[in-house]
């Protein structure tokens, strides 16, 4: 039997993951699979285990990096309404990981929620934003977490309760192999306060990066207390250029992608301003972004 064999409605071979990633590089997947349901993500995992396959989750695409060589293994992709669902109950915002997390803000904040506006302008998922703990000086998501619900390596569906969570800078504990939803607590305020305070948050955020869609925003985490994009502009290096991948005039902490691009462009750009600005100013700056 074929690994395909029952899933051919959901999995594809050799799936271009290019379009699937903001930054539109790299090359395919051995697998890519986009389940309707938790039964059949389970069963994926299962026959994957079984096989011995290596298996990764895709969220929005937003601060991934696929080499040109593509992924072997599978890839999947909670795109599903099973997986996307947003509800509001009382105070709280139920939302599946395949949920955008501008969809949540924007719902929270339509409904009196306050809290989740903090995030307005954070791209991806709901799943990718609790993996990394996504967040901005003004809070992240971990301090709403009220619960998530998460399929383990071994195939179990659990719950982790607030108590079972934890939540650090750009870092939280939900490593599991797929995160399916998870339950947020804010609080009840005026809608319209809420929605003019995500509208300046908005304006402000947006005045701060680069235009167009070539820009690719957070590609260093910023260090505690610090501004990435500050560092490596004092290290001279706005304009910087690796083959058609260059350093934003506007906010250091954006690479343009120009036409012609590969992902090598990526991570030598990547390499050089990591070394530079740790030789320059003696500070070591981290990815913002995973690289298959």
């Amino acid at each position: 039997m074929s690994f395909a064999a029952g899933f051919e409605h959901f999995l594809q071979t050799d799936e271009p993951l290019a379009p699937h990633t903001w930054m539109r590089l790299g090359g395919p997947a051995q697998y890519f699979a986009e389940p309707t349901s938790v039964e059949e993500l389970e069963a994926l995992i299962a026959r994957a285990r079984e096989e011995s396959l290596p298996t990764r989750l895709l969220g929005g695409g937003s601060n991934l990096l696929v080499r040109d060589e593509g992924v072997s293994g599978i890839v999947i992709r909670l795109t599903a309404p099973a997986f996307t669902e947003i509800r509001v109950e009382g105070n709280s915002v139920i939302a599946g990981s395949g949920a955008k997390l501008a969809h949540v803000v924007s719902t929270a904040a339509r409904e009196g929620l306050a809290g989740l506006e903090q995030l307005v302008g954070i791209p991806g998922t709901v799943g990718g934003a609790l993996h990394g703990n996504a967040g901005t000086q003004g809070g992240d998501i971990g301090q709403f977490t009220k619960e998530a619900q998460v399929l383990t390596r071994a195939g179990k569906i659990l719950t982790r309760e607030k108590d079972d969570m934890h939540f650090a800078h750009h870092h939280s504990s939900l490593d599991e192999l797929a995160i399916l939803g998870a339950t947020f607590e804010l609080e009840e305020e005026d809608p319209q306060v809420v929605a003019r305070r995500m509208q300046t948050l908005w304006i402000v955020k947006r005045s701060q990066q680069p235009g167009g869609p070539e820009g690719v925003g957070c590609i260093f985490q910023d260090p505690r207390g610090g501004s990435a994009a500050e560092l490596i502009d004092q290290a001279g290096l706005k304009g910087t250029r690796s083959g058609e991948v260059e350093v934003s005039s506007k906010n250091a902490n954006f690479f343009i992608i120009h036409p012609g691009a590969s992902s090598v462009d990526v991570l030598r750009l990547m390499d050089s301003v990591r070394s530079q600005v740790n030789e320059r100013l003696g500070v070591e700056l981290n990815p913002a972004i995973d690289v298959w």
